[in-house]
């Protein structure tokens, strides 16, 4: 038997869940209460049991977001510091990231320019994150092989928007076609890197 408190998680999910499937296709700010409460299969009323209002299911999904994202950069840095490609894992592990969270993505992509500028602000502070987590494992990186980097944050930020670019083109595609992007990715921020390299060892002559 499911516990109250074990329902109401699963409710506030679905209420989430519901959320993100609809701004993929409309846009959060299109949205309305009943909508959400319709694709969730749950009476509008319950909605407020939940969150007070859109703008709060707003930032849920916003977390909803960030989380992912941090996930998926620790499972990116687990994998390197065993296999140690940095590029191959990290690009192999973004595309698994964009087939099993595509509604996340597009989120993030749709959303960036809404008319919320509560939920803009929450959005560039969860890819602010993103960006300093990749900070941390460029930086890590660069100690392990020995292999300086210059300018790590504007590469960090170099190498969110690349991947970031072509993800979007990657939404629309079959699997079967994600290769030749998964390919392209990997070359330019390989060329993102040896610039980084390249400056780093000016800087020391």
């Amino acid at each position: 038997m499911v516990s109250r408190a074990e329902q109401k998680r699963q409710t506030r999910s679905s209420l989430v869940e519901a959320a993100l499937r609809l701004s993929s296709e409309h846009g959060f700010a299109a949205l309305s209460l009943r909508q959400v409460t319709r694709e969730a299969g749950i009476a509008p009323n319950s909605f407020y049991r939940h969150f007070r209002d859109m703008d709060e299911l707003g930032l849920a999904l916003i977390d909803e977001v960030g989380t992912a994202l941090r996930q998926f950069m620790r499972e990116a840095r687990i994998r390197v510091a065993g296999e140690g490609s940095v590029i191959k894992i990290s690009v192999e592990t973004f595309m698994e990231y964009l087939r099993e969270n595509p509604n996340h993505f597009r989120l993030l992509l749709g959303e960036r320019s809404g008319s919320s500028q509560a939920f803009r602000e929450a959005l560039y502070r969860e890819l602010n994150r993103f960006v300093e987590d990749i900070v941390i494992f460029l930086q890590e990186e660069s100690e392990r092989a020995n292999r300086p980097l210059a300018y790590i944050p504007e590469l960090a930020e170099a190498m969110v928007t690349v991947v970031f670019n072509v993800g979007a083109e990657a939404l629309d595609l079959p699997l079967h076609r994600r290769e030749d992007l998964a390919q392209r990715i990997s070359r330019q921020l390989r060329m993102l890197i040896m610039g980084s390299q390249t400056m780093a060892n000016a800087q020391q002559e």
